[in-house]
């Protein structure tokens, strides 16, 4: 899971909190206080609790509530010591780094999850074949491959990757040296 309870506290705290008053985050605190509390009881009486498919899992809901009381509580912290009548998150130098590894661990995991998926798209154009050759090709493939240091397989993956197909549907491939870079124009 890429977010944690303090990440999403953190980020949601963040956000309301943006021009409330030292009263009005106090207000926060008690109601998070609250919150925990019951979400706690919860715990401890689950057949008390509405039980639904959709239920939030009660023990991830009180994790959830004890780090946006965490959070709460730092931000009426940092009021009382900056002696500002409104929270300014952009004063607020703690969650400003808290904001930036955040939004760099999200374009991290959106990096990621971007080149799986052109891996997942590469893997799915990919193509394993197994090749019988006459006798004659097998030759000129194996004298091709141990002129170049290669194997045949490695040979015949060298011959298809340059594999052109025209218009009319024909199929070619340009002279090459395997092994090699290709050559555009190779004189034979």
């Amino acid at each position: 899971m890429i977010w944690t309870s303090e990440d999403v506290a953190r980020f949601q705290v963040r956000r309301q909190a943006a021009g409330m008053t030292v009263h009005q985050v106090e207000q926060a605190v008690d109601t998070a206080v609250v919150r925990v509390r019951e979400t706690r009881q919860e715990l401890r009486f689950p057949a008390a609790a509405e039980a639904g498919q959709f239920a939030p899992d009660p023990e991830e809901l009180a994790d959830r509530w004890a780090a946006v009381l965490t959070e709460w509580r730092r931000v009426a912290a940092h009021l009382a010591a900056s002696g500002a009548g409104a929270y300014d998150a952009e004063q607020d130098e703690t969650g400003c780094a808290w904001a930036r590894e955040r939004e760099e661990r999200r374009a991290t995991a959106l990096r990621d999850h971007a080149a799986g998926m052109e891996r997942q798209r590469e893997k799915r154009d990919e193509l394993c074949a197994e090749v019988w050759v006459g006798a004659a090709a097998g030759r000129r493939v194996r004298a091709a491959a141990a002129r170049a240091g290669l194997t045949p397989v490695e040979v015949l993956a060298q011959l298809a990757e340059r594999v052109s197909v025209d218009d009319d549907g024909a199929v070619s491939v340009a002279p090459f040296t395997p092994g090699g870079l290709p050559v555009a124009s190779e004189e034979r």
